[in-house]
C-alpha cells in the first residue's frame, strides 16, 4: 500500500483552502477533493473582505487561494467525494474513479442555500447582478435605502426581515407559500419597525436591467433586491459515515480546535456551527490545520 495522505480535505472553499495553506506549508502531504460547489462561487463581487477595499469576486478569491495552495505543493483534484470509511485509524475516501488513504481527514463540506421558486436561469442571471442576495451580513450595505423583498416566514424570515431594516425602510416580508406563520410578537415586532407583510406564494418572475418582479397572492411586486430567507442544507453525509456527532441543527460539532468526535477527523468552515462567513471559515480553516499538524506530531516525527 502506498504511503498515507498526512491529511486528505473534503472541500475546496475558503475553510478547505486556508487549511491547504497551512498544512502544505507545514510540509505535510495533502490532498484536496473539491466538487466545485462552494457557496463563495455564487458571489459576483464581494465588499466585505478584508484587504479587498475595491472588492473581489467569489471566482477570483478561491483561485487565488488555489493558486496559493498549490505553490506550495497541495496537490487539488475536483470530484466530489461520496464515500468516506474509517479502518484501524486510517480514513479511506472514495470519489468517481479516486480514492486516497489518510491519516487526518478535515470535513470542509459546507451549506446549500435552498433556492426561491423561480426558473434556474432567471435565479442565475439575478443573482450575477445583485437582484438576488443570499447574505444580508455581508451585503447589507449594497441596499442601503433600496427596496428589498425577504422571501420567507417563521423566525427566520422574521429575523433576515428586521436585520435589513437597519438599512433601509422599504422591506416586505414575503411568505414562500401560502400565508404566513408568524407569532403574535413577530408580528408586533414587524408592525414596529414598519415591515410589510405579503402572503405567498412567491415566485420571481421576472429580472429587469435594475429590478425584479415577485409575483404573490396579493399581486406583483417590483424590488431592487430580493434575500430568499428559506434555511439551508448542510452537507453531513459524509460525516455521518463515520459516526461523527451531529448538533441538533444537523451541524458537525466540534472542540475549541475543530476537532471532531472522531479522533483524527476535523471540521470547519459552514459545516459547523458559527458565523457563515469567509474570514469565519478562513479562521476555523487556520485553526484545524494547526491542531492536524500538531495531532500528527504527537503520533510520528515530522522532523525533516
Amino acid at each position: 500500500m502506498d504511503e498515507p495522505l498526512d491529511c486528505l480535505i473534503i472541500g475546496g472553499g475558503p475553510a478547505g483552502l486556508t487549511a491547504a495553506i497551512y498544512l502544505a506549508r507545514f510540509h505535510l502531504d495533502i490532498l484536496v477533493v473539491d466538487a466545485g460547489k462552494s457557496r463563495v462561487l455564487w458571489i459576483p463581487c464581494s465588499h466585505n473582505h478584508a484587504g479587498f477595499p475595491e472588492g473581489v469576486s467569489g471566482q477570483d478569491l478561491l483561485q487565488r487561494m488555489r493558486d496559493q495552495a498549490q505553490k506550495y505543493g497541495a496537490k487539488i483534484e475536483t470530484d466530489r467525494v461520496t464515500k468516506l470509511e474509517l479502518d484501524d485509524g486510517l480514513f479511506a475516501a472514495d470519489w468517481g474513479s479516486g480514492r486516497a488513504i489518510a491519516r487526518s481527514v478535515l470535513l470542509a463540506t459546507g451549506v446549500t442555500n435552498r433556492r426561491p421558486d423561480m426558473d434556474e436561469d432567471l435565479h442565475d442571471d439575478a443573482l450575477a447582478r445583485g437582484l438576488i442576495r443570499y447574505c444580508p451580513i455581508c451585503d447589507g450595505y449594497e441596499v442601503t435605502d433600496k427596496r428589498v423583498g425577504v422571501i420567507g416566514s417563521g423566525k427566520g424570515g422574521v429575523g433576515e426581515a428586521l436585520f435589513l431594516r437597519s438599512y433601509t425602510a422599504d422591506v416586505t416580508l414575503i411568505a414562500p407559500d401560502r400565508a404566513h406563520e408568524i407569532s403574535a410578537d413577530d408580528q408586533a415586532r414587524l408592525a414596529k419597525a414598519g415591515i410589510t407583510t405579503v402572503d405567498g406564494p412567491a415566485a420571481a418572475v421576472a429580472a429587469q436591467e435594475d429590478c425584479i418582479v415577485v409575483d404573490t397572492a396579493d399581486g406583483h411586486y417590483v424590488f431592487d433586491s430580493v434575500y430568499p430567507a428559506l434555511g439551508s442544507d448542510t452537507h453531513t453525509q459524509l460525516a455521518e459515515m463515520i459516526g461523527v456527532d451531529l448538533s441538533g441543527d444537523t451541524c458537525v460539532k466540534v472542540d475549541s480546535h475543530q476537532q471532531t468526535s472522531v479522533p483524527g477527523c476535523y471540521a470547519a468552515g459552514d459545516i459547523v456551527l458559527g458565523l457563515d462567513q469567509i474570514s469565519h471559515a478562513m479562521g476555523e480553516g487556520g485553526v484545524a490545520a494547526t491542531t492536524i499538524r500538531n495531532d500528527l506530531a504527537k503520533q510520528r516525527s515530522l522532523f525533516r
